[in-house]
């Protein structure tokens, strides 16, 4: 059994907290957020008790891991307190928007020792995992290229994308994740390039709401990354393996499988999830229940915080490409 903190009672935190209620080998025991309220309503939804601050919590010898759900601001100084604490630490991505915090956050906590895995979530997809076994246990062949396709439903408000970081920090870092996760081996190469297709004002802010990136892995493999800030036809997860005897594809997911044949209509389905939580659910329950497992048995928890930090480098990587027009090489 292992008894939580749960740092964050946001939208993913209150997701995070009944995950966290649901399972028979974890409990959770503390809730805290800055907005007690919101802490307040978790608590009550799942027995939980609100601790005061974080330090409460950490300091309690009954609570075995934190799960950290809190702004991206904050996950570094969450990150080095529990750490520092001894528990071991499930972080929502990105571990900072800044790459040079995150190696200082790990020069902070290299003797701690605690397991600390990064919610790069879609690891855990049962069709993108099955895409990236497909891609490394030779069912297709040698791996020669990977497609990914990342489109969101909407684009949220330019006030609010301000702090994001930009679209390769924010959105496209777990498409990075992803890409590694299916080669099983670095990023070498990168181009990225972006326009503001959907939104004109996100250029005021620096940023933009397309874009498209190839890359090449260290083998030579091929990668190919388009993500967009709008699908109006809902949430669009794709990712491609193509190898030299044959192709596997993780393909967009609907409510049901069911197709409708009417006298105006040819093979109709459901609507895609319009929001990445419903999209995603049996990811974060896999997530979830892997940390459990691990941390239990005292074996490797994934993605590690190492795997965090490259996704990090890569969407630097992108970003310098993006601005410069130049193509990056990245050397591990």
């Amino acid at each position: 059994m292992l008894n939580f903190a749960l740092f964050g009672a946001g939208r993913i935190g209150k997701m995070h907290a009944q995950n966290i209620q649901a399972f028979a080998q974890s409990n959770l025991k503390y809730v805290f957020d800055v907005y007690a309220p919101a802490a307040e309503a978790v608590a009550k939804a799942t027995g939980a008790k609100v601790a005061d601050s974080v330090e409460v919590a950490l300091a309690d010898p009954e609570v075995d891991a934190v799960l950290i759900a809190t702004s991206t601001d904050t996950h570094v100084e969450l990150i080095i307190k529990a750490a520092k604490a001894g528990k071991a630490i499930l972080c929502e991505k990105p571990i900072d928007l800044d790459t040079a915090t995150v190696n200082a956050c790990l020069e902070q906590i290299k003797d701690c020792h605690v397991p600390i895995q990064i919610g790069f979530n879609r690891r855990y997809d049962p069709s993108h995992a099955a895409v990236a076994k497909a891609a490394q246990d030779g069912s297709i062949g040698t791996l020669e290229q990977v497609i990914i396709t990342s489109r969101d439903p909407g684009m949220a408000p330019v006030e609010y994308l301000k702090s994001s970081g930009g679209i390769f920090r924010d959105m496209i870092i777990h498409d990075f994740d992803m890409a590694r996760f299916v080669l099983g081996e670095e990023i070498v190469e990168l181009q990225a390039f972006g326009s503001a297709m959907v939104d004109k004002k996100i250029t005021e802010i620096g940023d933009v709401d397309s874009v498209m990136l190839i890359m090449k892995s260290q083998s030579g493999r091929l990668i190919h990354i388009n993500g967009s800030r709008r699908a109006i036809y809902g949430y669009d997860q794709r990712v491609e393996a193509f190898g030299s005897e044959g192709m596997v594809i993780s393909n967009n997911q609907t409510p049901t499988s069911v197709t409708r044949f009417t006298k105006e209509t040819t093979q109709v389905k459901d609507p895609l999830y319009n929001f990445f939580i419903d999209r995603y659910v049996d990811a974060y329950n896999l997530q979830l229940t892997s940390f459990i497992e691990n941390v239990i048995a005292k074996k490797p928890v994934s993605p590690s915080f190492e795997d965090g930090r490259r996704a990090q480098i890569l969407a630097d990587a992108a970003q310098k490409s993006l601005e410069t027009g130049q193509k990056v090489t990245l050397s591990w």
